[in-house]
């Protein structure tokens, strides 16, 4: 059983905010107790109505499969995407059919690198170094969606094949190196 489930609103129901879902006990507590609550303003109406909308076209409640159709081709992309960066020997995080795509650059300079030459390319990229994390533990983060065209993620793909040679990003090609810089 799990106590507490919480989730964000901004990835995956295009809006803001996100929810805890848990005993009537810690939500009445995380309610009245956490400054979080305390001191911030109601989700505004607009953004309440975009993810309860996009939680009922999921749900297949307005009468369409769209909902389902669309988080059947979203896994269809995370899969074919994460799977490509591995076989090109990209140090691949997150799970298997997540939409969003950490990949590991471990260099804070490479990964500033990577970000520029991608930013060349129209290749929009979420960068995430320290202090979010420890030094040696930045990363890419790639955010897929369902409506991401095949050819468009194989265009993608491409381009950070070549980026990723260029930016000395290909530590599971030799996992001697891949544990020399972890090591660090």
């Amino acid at each position: 059983d799990v106590d507490v489930l919480m989730g964000t609103f901004t990835k995956s129901f295009g809006s803001v905010g996100g929810y805890i879902a848990s005993s009537e006990e810690v939500v009445h507590y995380l309610r009245h107790r956490t400054p979080g609550s305390v001191y911030a303003t109601a989700m505004a109406p607009p953004c309440a109505q975009q993810a309860l909308t996009a939680l009922r076209i999921i749900m297949g409640e307005d009468g369409s499969s769209m909902g389902k159709d669309k988080i059947a081709q979203l896994r269809s992309n995370s899969m074919l995407f994460r799977n490509k960066l591995k076989e090109m020997g990209c140090h691949v995080l997150g799970d298997e059919d997540s939409p969003i795509v950490p990949v590991m650059v471990y260099s804070p300079g490479k990964l500033t690198r990577f970000s520029r030459e991608c930013l060349k390319r129209n290749l929009a990229v979420v960068i995430v170094g320290f202090p979010a994390t420890p030094l040696l533990e930045c990363r890419v983060r790639y955010c897929l969606s369902a409506s991401h065209s095949t050819e468009e993620l194989e265009k993608a793909l491409h381009q950070i094949e070549e980026l990723s040679e260029f930016c000395d990003m290909r530590y599971k090609k030799d996992e001697v190196a891949a544990k020399l810089v972890t090591a660090h």
